[in-house]
């Protein structure tokens, strides 16, 4: 039987490292555990912390034995877990914008619950951050169920950054915003297989946002605003993540990053409630202040 698990103290935890990777979850014990593991296998990025952060109905997923453990190996690997419970549920945009808050880090990697990292992700987006010196970068998720359904209509969206990542205004209805089809299903893996890059190469490509797997400048994130936008939208949203790479792409610039070592669990979403789109109510808020 598993000893108690020690959550960490935040007064602890809060440093100047160079990464901190960034989970909200809920109800998923088995899918943490695994996202978990992903991390525990990174190398080349010595000492990044990790935050979890809970809203489960019931017991919190990190004392599940299996997640339990990885945080363990975690810990003995030299990474700092600070595991937390976040109740009561405000929605999505305030529950990272809470995660947001208890890191200093020059880097911070918002990773959702149920993405595993292939050995040598973390360093690769680390290493494409650095170099760009944009707002963010960020890798889109597989879904290897996808991976016999090619769709060659979507790889024409696939266009690479030349230099470093401009800023952009990126709106719905532009060519800007159907950058986005490229990363449904296993569509960005077979453009990543076309291209052939020998080993250890990337490229960085232009994006309108990324689901799952984002590493931001800790600072230009919080430029733009960061999460804090949770105040001007309802509790039952989405779409929160969209709203605050819009926001930095058009102060700093972003980038996808290619090829992505993310993996999709492809379990069914705990977000059942998606009434509102969060980047509806940002974007709606902004062009009305904007002069005419």
């Amino acid at each position: 039987m598993n000893r108690p698990l020690d959550p960490g103290a935040p007064e602890q935890f809060r440093a100047d490292r160079l990464v901190d990777v960034l989970i909200p979850t809920r109800n998923r014990p088995a899918e943490l555990a695994v996202t978990l593991s992903g991390l525990a296998a990174q190398e080349g990025v010595p000492g990044f912390g990790v935050v979890v952060s809970d809203q489960s109905d019931g017991d919190a997923a990190f004392r599940h034995p299996a997640a339990a453990t990885m945080v363990r190996t975690l810990r003995h690997r030299g990474h700092p877990v600070l595991l937390t419970r976040h109740l009561p549920r405000r929605g999505l945009a305030e529950h990272r914008a809470s995660l947001l808050a208890a890191s200093a880090a020059r880097y911070v990697l918002c990773l959702d619950d149920d993405v595993w990292l292939e050995p040598g992700t973390l360093r690769r987006l680390v290493t494409a951050l650095t170099e760009l010196g944009c707002g963010f970068v960020g890798n889109a998720v597989h879904g290897l169920s996808y991976l016999d359904d090619v769709r060659p209509e979507t790889h024409g969206h696939y266009e690479e950054w030349i230099g470093r990542p401009e800023p952009e205004r990126v709106r719905p209805g532009t060519p800007e915003w159907d950058r986005a089809r490229i990363h449904p299903a296993a569509n960005l893996l077979h453009i990543t297989e076309k291209l052939a890059l020998p080993p250890g190469a990337w490229r960085a490509y232009k994006v309108s946002w990324i689901g799952g797997c984002v590493l931001y400048d800790r600072a230009k994130l919080v430029d733009s605003g960061g999460f804090d936008f949770w105040r001007r939208v309802q509790e039952k949203h989405q779409g929160e993540d969209v709203a605050a790479q819009l926001a930095v792409l058009a102060r700093h610039g972003g980038a996808g990053v290619l090829p992505s070592g993310a993996y999709h669990l492809e379990s069914p979403t705990t977000v059942t409630d998606r009434e509102v789109e969060a980047w509806e109510v940002v974007l709606a808020d902004e062009d009305a202040t904007q002069p005419a």
